[in-house]
This record gives C-alpha cells, sequence and structure tokens, in this order.
C-alpha cells in the first residue's frame, strides 16, 4: 500500500510541474518606494491633511493577486510614506466608488480573522534579507492585527508589537494612518543613506475578495514571501539601540467552592503582584524576564469529544509562550494538519509548563526567555521554574533552539528541551531530555522539504525512544500535494513536548488540484477536487493499525469565499486494546467501515453567516452520525453572537451495542465600545463530561499595550458523589513602560 501512495504521490508531483506555469520568479528589478523626512509629529486620527502627508510621494498600482493573478485592480489603493526621529509613518487611502456601503468588518477583536474583513496592511524585511517579515494590518474600524513571519512559513500570530493605526470611513473609500515606532521595528545599523529596506502593502476589497498587493506575487503564496517584495528606500532611522519594556501588573481574585451536598461553600480572595520586563538588547537579541506569572486574561480552552486514537491538541493561548513560538515550535507543528494528518511531532510544547494534565494553571514563579535573529542565523532559549501544589512537584524547564540559514530559502538547526522534576511525598524526582536536529529545504518555488529527527532520554529509561518525520511539500496555483512520512517508537516520550501517537510508523500522501476555467460561472473561484489518506503501521511488529483514505470528488471554492465540499472515507481499523471513546467500550478486532461526508461554509465577512457539516456512516462495530453547525450573527462590528453545537449520534457501539447522544454546544458573544474596549463572554456544555464551563472577560486597553481585566470564570463538573462548582472573580491591571 505505502509503495502504491508514494508513486500515485510522485506521479502528482511532476504532473504539478507541468501545470504550474503561472509561479513566476521575483522581479529582478524590485518596485521601489521612497520615504520622505518631516519634522511634524503628527497626530494620528486617520485624517491625512496634515501638510507633510501632502510632500509624500504616492504609491500606486497595486496588482491583482486573487482571484485574477496579474491583472489590474478593479479598486485602486494609495499609499505615502513618511518618517521623522520616532516614527515610520504610513497613510493608505482604499478607494472604493460605494463607499461605506461596501464595508465589511464582523467584529472589532484585536488579531482579527484575514478572510472575513476589508484590510489593508504592511509587511517589512528590515533585515532586507528576503526572510524575515513583519506585518501591521487593519481593517476600516482601527481594529489590529500584527504577526511575524520567517519564509512565509513561519509565523508569531499572536506577537503583540507597540504601534498605533486609526482609520476614517468615507463615502469614497476608507483611509489607514499608521504610527509605528522604530523602536518596534528590527533592523541592523547601517551607514548613513544606505538603509534599504524590503516592504509591501496589500489590500483586501471582501465585498468582491479581490486581494491586490503593490509588488505581486503568485496567489499560490502569501504576501510575507519576502523575496517578492518591493524596497523601501529614502529612510535614515535612529541607530538600534537597547529599549526596555516594563509591564507589571497588579491582580485581585475571589474564588468561591459551592459544595451541593450540604449546602456549604469555601470562599477565598488572594492578591498577586508580578510582571515581565522586554529587553531588546540589539536589533537581533531580545531577552524576556517574568516573575509570578499570570495568565488570568487568557481565553479558555474550548471542549471536544474525541473520537479517535490520537491525543487531543489543545493550542497555546497564553501570551508570553506565544512571542517567538515559531522560533521554538519545530516539528511536525499544527498548522501542518492537511500535510501530516492527524500525527502531530513537537519536540517542544509550551503548554506543558504552568499547566497540569487537565489544563488547570500551576504557579510559574520566575522564567527567562532569549532570543537571537540574524541574516546568517537564529537562536534563543528559554528557562522555567513552575511552583509545585498538593499534588505536584516544582519543576525546571529549559530549551535550547539554534537554527543556520543555508543559500537563500534552507536552514538546518536543532533543540534541546530538560524537565528536572523534584521528589515529593515519598516518589522519587526525575529528568527527561529531548534532542532534535531539523532541516527545511526549498528545492524550487514551490517544492520543499520539512524534516526532523528526535530522541527522548528518561532517567527510569521507560522514555528512551525516537521519532523522526520527512515531509515533501509541493505548492502551485493549480495544485497543492504532499507526502509525509513520520515515525515513532513505543518508548519515545517528550515530557516537555507532544506526540499525539506512540509506536507508529505513519504515511500520509494527498493532493488537490486547483481548476479556474473559463467555462465555470463567475460565482465560483474554482474548483478542487483532490485525495487525503492516512495510512498508520505498528512500529514494532509493521502490522496495519488504521487506514483511510478520503476521496473528495466536489470541492466548490465560492467567489465570496463560502464552500461545499463532499468526501468518501473507506477506513480501516485494527484495534490491539480496548478503546473506549466517549465511555463506549469497544472490543480489539478488525473493523472496516464506510463513512461519507459533507460541509459547507458561507460568506465569513457578512452579517449572518454558517459553516455546516455532517457526517455519516459506520463507525468500527456500529453507526455513528454526526451533526455539527455553526451560525454567526454580527448586525454591526460593535456587536456579535456565534452559536455552536455538535451532536454525535452512536447507534450499535461497542461491546454492549450501545445508542448514546453526545451534546456539545457553546453560545459566544463580544460587544464592543471601539478595538480597545470590549466585552467577550462564552459558555460551553458537554454532555459526555456533563460539564459547562463560564469565562465573561472585559478588557480596557487604555493605553498601547496596557490593560484593564474583569475576569469572571465558572465550571462545574460531576465527581463521583455530587456535582462540584468552582467560580472565581479576578481584577488584573497591567501597564507598559517603555524606556
Amino acid at each position: 500500500m505505502k509503495k502504491i501512495f508514494t508513486v500515485l504521490l510522485f506521479c502528482t508531483f511532476v504532473h504539478g510541474y507541468s501545470i504550474a506555469q503561472e509561479i513566476f520568479k521575483p522581479d529582478s528589478v524590485r518596485k521601489k518606494v521612497t520615504a520622505v523626512r518631516t519634522d511634524a509629529h503628527l497626530k494620528i486620527d486617520g485624517y491625512l491633511d496634515e501638510p507633510a502627508w501632502q510632500t509624500a510621494l504616492t504609491v500606486t498600482n497595486f496588482t491583482q493577486v486573487e482571484p485574477f493573478q496579474g491583472e489590474k485592480v478593479n479598486f485602486d489603493t494609495e499609499v505615502r510614506v513618511l518618517y521623522n526621529k520616532d516614527y515610520l509613518y504610513v497613510g493608505a487611502f482604499c478607494r472604493d466608488p460605494q463607499g461605506k456601503k461596501a464595508i465589511r468588518v464582523p467584529d472589532l477583536r484585536r488579531d482579527f480573522e484575514f478572510q472575513a474583513h476589508d484590510i489593508f496592511g504592511i509587511a517589512i524585511d528590515g533585515f532586507n534579507d528576503k526572510r524575515n517579515a513583519m506585518a501591521f494590518v487593519t481593517n476600516p474600524y482601527g481594529s489590529q492585527r500584527d504577526l511575524l513571519g520567517f519564509d512565509d512559513r513561519l509565523f508569531d500570530v499572536d506577537w503583540d508589537g507597540r504601534w498605533i493605526v486609526r482609520t476614517h470611513r468615507l463615502d469614497s473609500g476608507w483611509v489607514a494612518e499608521f504610527a509605528i515606532p522604530w523602536q518596534t521595528l528590527r533592523y541592523p545599523k547601517m551607514p548613513e543613506g544606505q538603509y534599504v529596506w524590503g516592504i509591501n502593502f496589500f489590500r483586501n476589497r471582501r465585498a468582491t475578495n479581490e486581494l491586490s498587493a503593490w509588488s505581486p506575487h503568485p496567489r499560490a503564496f502569501g504576501v510575507l514571501r519576502m523575496e517578492y517584495a518591493g524596497e523601501l528606500t529614502g529612510i535614515q532611522p535612529p541607530p538600534p539601540s537597547p529599549n526596555v519594556q516594563v509591564i507589571p501588573y497588579v491582580l485581585q481574585t475571589v474564588d468561591r467552592y459551592p459544595f451541593a451536598a450540604n449546602g456549604s461553600e469555601r470562599v477565598q480572595s488572594s492578591s498577586k503582584v508580578g510582571g515581565e520586563v522586554k529587553w531588546a538588547i540589539n536589533s537581533n537579541s531580545v531577552l524576556d524576564l517574568t516573575v509570578n506569572t499570570d495568565f488570568a486574561q487568557a481565553d479558555a480552552d474550548r471542549q471536544v469529544n474525541n473520537l479517535t486514537r490520537f491525543s487531543v491538541f489543545f493550542p497555546e493561548r497564553r501570551q508570553f509562550f506565544l512571542e517567538n513560538a515559531s522560533l521554538f515550535g519545530a516539528g511536525l507543528a499544527p498548522e501542518d494538519n492537511l500535510v501530516g494528518g492527524a500525527m502531530r511531532i513537537q519536540p517542544f510544547f509550551s503548554r506543558r509548563i504552568g499547566l497540569d494534565e487537565e489544563g488547570n494553571p500551576l504557579p510559574i514563579v520566575a522564567g527567562a526567555r532569549y532570543v537571537y535573529r540574524s541574516v546568517q542565523r537564529n537562536y534563543g532559549g528559554i528557562l522555567m521554574r513552575q511552583g509545585g501544589d498538593a499534588t505536584h512537584a516544582p519543576v525546571t524547564y529549559a530549551v535550547g533552539r539554534y537554527s543556520h540559514n543555508i543559500g537563500k530559502q534552507n536552514r538546518a538547526g536543532g533543540i534541546i528541551t530538560y524537565r528536572d522534576e523534584e521528589g515529593m511525598n515519598g516518589r522519587p524526582g526525575s529528568r527527561n531530555m529531548v534532542a532534535a536536529a531539523d532541516a527545511f529545504f526549498r528545492f524550487s518555488q514551490s517544492l520543499n522539504l520539512n524534516t526532523m529527527l528526535i530522541k527522548s532520554i528518561d532517567s527510569d529509561s521507560t522514555g528512551n525512544g525516537f521519532a523522526g518525520f520527512a515531509q515533501f511539500r509541493y505548492n502551485a496555483n493549480n495544485l497543492v500535494a504532499w507526502l509525509t512520512q513520520s515515525v515513532v517508537t513505543a518508548n519515545f516520550n517528550p515530557k516537555t513536548g507532544f506526540v499525539s501517537r506512540t509506536n507508529v510508523v505513519a504515511t500520509t500522501p494527498g493532493f488537490f488540484f486547483i481548476v479556474r476555467k473559463p467555462w465555470i460561472p463567475k460565482f465560483i473561484r474554482g474548483l478542487e477536487p483532490g485525495m487525503f489518506s492516512e495510512v498508520y503501521f505498528n512500529a514494532q511488529t509493521g502490522a496495519l493499525q488504521e487506514a483511510r483514505i478520503a476521496f473528495n470528488p466536489l470541492w466548490i471554492a465560492l467567489q465570496s469565499g463560502g464552500f461545499l465540499g463532499v468526501f468518501i472515507d473507506p477506513t480501516f481499523q485494527r484495534l490491539e486494546e480496548t478503546f473506549s471513546p466517549v465511555g463506549i467500550d469497544i472490543r480489539p478486532g478488525d473493523y472496516r467501515y464506510l463513512r461519507g461526508s459533507i460541509m459547507a461554509g458561507s460568506d465569513r465577512s457578512k452579517k449572518v453567516s454558517y459553516f455546516a457539516s455532517t457526517a455519516w456512516g459506520g463507525y468500527y462495530d456500529g453507526k455513528l452520525w454526526t451533526v455539527e453547525g455553526n451560525i454567526r450573527v454580527a448586525p454591526v462590528p460593535h456587536f456579535q453572537m456565534n452559536f455552536r453545537y455538535e451532536n454525535n449520534r452512536f447507534r450499535g457501539v461497542g461491546i454492549n451495542r450501545e445508542n448514546a447522544d453526545v451534546h456539545l454546544w457553546s453560545m459566544e458573544s463580544r460587544m464592543a465600545v471601539n478595538p480597545r474596549l470590549q466585552l467577550i463572554g462564552f459558555y460551553q456544555f458537554n454532555s459526555s463530561a456533563n460539564r459547562d464551563i463560564w469565562n465573561v472577560r472585559l478588557s480596557w486597553e487604555f493605553r498601547p499595550l496596557s490593560f484593564v481585566y474583569v475576569v469572571f470564570n465558572q465550571r462545574g463538573f460531576d465527581t463521583i458523589n455530587e456535582r462540584q462548582k468552582s467560580q472565581h472573580l479576578i481584577g488584573k491591571v497591567t501597564y507598559l513602560k517603555q524606556f
């Protein structure tokens, strides 16, 4: 079976080279924009009416990326660039004859969803190495989204930089005015007059889903592929100098634990102070220090009902660990879920620090993170001290990462993690170390290889194991194809990392075509039929454990951003021990069954949007029907409601031929006065565990990256004897002071 998949994928790659003519190379002569110096300190209000703006050169001539690559845009964009000793200023006028009527902004959250909003953005490569990018993006209401990118493949999407943007909506379009402090940007020191940065500007006019860029790039790539960017000239920023951000916080909590059986309750309150220091030592190096680290304002985890034999991957939501996550997040990462199948292999997973097995917080006493980035190499280290409680011993964590850039698009490196847990209550201490070597090769504009070898070593020898993967990926305008081969031995145990399954050899090939032809109706952007497969073998015996081939004969991508897809999944499962999803015991044996599914989604930018899917057919020795739906109602950008429901209906499953209905539903609301003052509420109920969660959060950004939070959390759950409930009211103030 593996040979068949390999041959099939090889043929797909070869065919892809023949149809990828639209993947053009970067221009040998890059487009240029010249910034104009001003001595004025501009008022950032979304009005480009100061005299200084009239002295700036106007940049126009954007080019379509989507839907018609290389064609002239239907909606012009004008950009101007100024600077003074403190800021880089960018002003943009996004023309639109429909004015305010055409604007699509469903919410005002920070780090909003790109695909649902009108946006204008800036991508800056301060090193001009055509690999690094800092992106600053806004929508017509002034919400901010920023991220760091490397090779248009590794992203720190939750990085929050200090910058200001204000917008203004007109009958002829909308205006965005940016002020980006030089201290936020990263760049090397250069002789006067020799500063040249990579830069690109991009816009999505969401009503027609027209994506355009000032310096064009193939639609198969993102705008952060900086080898396609233009150049910013004429700037003379101040020499990079150390700058320090101090972010102290004050926290007050009130915890209430009612006891249902006797009607009593326990109430306790506590205060806490702590904070972080960010020291940008120079343009390449950043040191972060944290004391009494607190994440009270972080989003609550969304519950899931896991029906597979893979461990559930919960994403990191805590801000300290989200910064520079791309450097330390080496491995078969969650963003590669399509090409990696259900397998996840990461030597370092930050959720192992400061959280127990159930996701409950453990105290973080102190920590430090150092990161160095340059044209030649990137490296960093993390040192964290986690405190203990009644059941958990204190733990010290250390992580070291090195990555060396080779040529224009390749790199190689390694990562080491170390976990030292102290002894407790007669239990001896333990130590766990993981060492990994990885490499990334871009053989052409479209074809790359990502690979890693990992070794785990445990103090009691039970965690001494090996894992590795090699992932080929081909990305063109007309074809996306991949082949991922991974192996994890039975004793592999990265206690500071994550692996979704052990004792397995996994082969996950797949592809889908992107068909855009004149005969396709205009409301359809393209047809994308494909095939995805996952095959898993026992790493010790070589026996087949699981195989799934998902035929996707129909996938319609609509011009609006909506979609419709159909899947047919023949599946084989070999259980070597009892498997118990949501408490239903399924006996060992071989199982063959067929499942089908349909999924559809609408335009996410509209006032009412939806996602719906249903799957039916066999499930081991019985039947399973799954229905999932999501409806978002956003009548105005200042208010949004999101409803989600999932039902799994089991019939005749398991040893006892059980019938069961498992419900999971949630409701989320968001009310915003403006992008800086918002109230968010979230409720979720899971019938499988009879568990409900409330999370309500008021967030006020009273100055850039300084916040007041008021948070209410409630959790209800069943114990052996009774139902328990816990309630937590939290008030927190953080203040950023930059020196």
